[in-house]
């Protein structure tokens, strides 16, 4: 590849026939943004032109190129609200142009240089937008890695995340050259200046970095390079706040040095959207700790009865014993000089209700007087046996 032009293209200039450039819009370490006119559709469109300094060599500037070329593509990969949308990826004069939505807005950089430092609750719902964009090119495997100010646009009820020019795919060869850190400076992550790898935690700190320039209308700890930025954090001294308000603990917890202590995407996520409503954020910084498993309920045997049975019922008490029923058998009275039954009605015997209709009234056992007894003898001395009475017991 030969050596790219280091000045932006001219104000007229036509790209693949059909984009035809007007006015740049922006403009960044890597490119020009236009305002152009798609020819062919009819409309008005961004057109992003990759400008490298000449001072990188030639394997870096091709790399960067690439660079360009991953963020047409990743960001294609992502429909989201918050997310720019691209239309195309062109390469020409050596290099590749994105085609992106124009949108009627300015730069978060813009607003607040031309309006001062942001509300808090306007700031939190500007984040909220951010980071639902960043938490949807992070599920995608796609890391943003140049969160800042002037890569936000923002409208009257829309915060757009743009400019994916540095955006690199997890799992891609690294095409970074070495000792070379991309980003800008102010809203690099401290691991990131270490030399550690980008992350998502990464861009969670620069989104911090960005929400504390818009709240407070300045860049964090005022240095203009990463070096200073990082000595500055880590000197221990407190970031200084006037103007963040509830805002204030949102911001202490995404710029956390130690990304394992960093606020993550979820509990900022709802921590802005409380302050975008008006509330308070909760305290957060407190690594999130998985609650210890309770134990496993035990379930009763099938076959035996569990020993928690019947506890809830009361204890069983004795059933009073009835009173005992007058003997059934009447006595009959006698007469008073031969000892004889006296002739006395029998009362009739009354039926229980549950009593079998096939049951005889009981037979009561009459004592014989001596004249009976002796008459019986006689008889039986008399009389064969088949001619007995029943009554002699046959």
């Amino acid at each position: 590849m030969g050596k790219l032009p280091p000045m932006r293209a001219p104000s007229g200039y036509q790209l693949a026939a059909r984009y035809r450039l007007l006015q740049p819009v922006g403009r960044g370490g890597m490119g020009t943004v236009w305002r152009a006119r798609d020819e062919l559709l009819d409309r008005d469109v961004a057109v992003k032109e990759v400008r490298l300094p000449l001072v990188l060599d030639e394997d870096l500037r091709a790399e960067l190129c690439a660079r360009t070329e991953r963020e047409g593509r990743a960001t294609a990969m992502v429909a989201h609200p918050s997310v720019i949308t691209v239309f195309d990826v062109i390469t020409e004069d050596d290099r590749p142009w994105i085609v992106m939505e124009l949108l009627k807005a300015e730069s978060l950089e813009e607003l607040v240089k031309n309006s001062g430092p942001q509300n808090p609750q306007r700031v939190a719902e500007i984040g909220r937008q951010v980071l639902g964009a960043l938490r949807a090119v992070h599920a995608k495997g796609i890391l943003h890695r140049d969160v800042k100010p002037s890569n936000v646009l923002v409208t009257e009820d829309r915060a757009v995340l743009t400019d994916f020019g540095l955006a690199a795919l997890e799992g891609d060869v690294s095409i970074t050259q070495a000792g070379i850190v991309l980003g800008s400076a102010g809203y690099i992550a401290p691991e990131r200046v270490l030399g550690d790898k980008a992350s998502p935690a990464a861009d969670l700190w620069s989104l911090g970095a960005t929400l504390y320039t818009a709240v407070e209308g300045r860049g964090l700890h005022g240095r203009r390079t990463a070096a200073a930025a990082l000595a500055a954090l880590t000197s221990g001294a407190p970031i200084p706040m006037e103007r963040a308000g509830p805002l204030a603990p949102v911001l202490r917890g995404l710029l956390q040095i130690d990304p394992e202590a960093r606020l993550d995407a979820v509990r900022a996520a709802l921590m802005l959207a409380r302050v975008a409503a008006g509330g308070s954020a909760e305290e957060p910084i407190t690594p999130h700790r998985t609650p210890r498993p309770s134990a496993p309920p035990v379930f009763p045997s099938a076959t035996r009865k569990p020993p928690h049975r019947g506890q809830h019922r009361a204890e069983a008490r004795p059933l009073p014993r009835p009173a005992p029923r007058p003997s059934p058998l009447p006595v009959y009275p006698r007469e008073p000089h031969t000892g004889e039954i006296a002739a006395v009605p029998v009362p009739a015997q009354r039926r229980r209700p549950s009593e079998g209709v096939h049951r005889k009234p009981a037979e009561y056992e009459v004592t014989p007087s001596p004249f009976s007894r002796a008459l019986s003898n006689f008889l039986k001395m008399v009389l064969p046996r088949r001619f007995w009475p029943r009554r002699l017991g046959r």
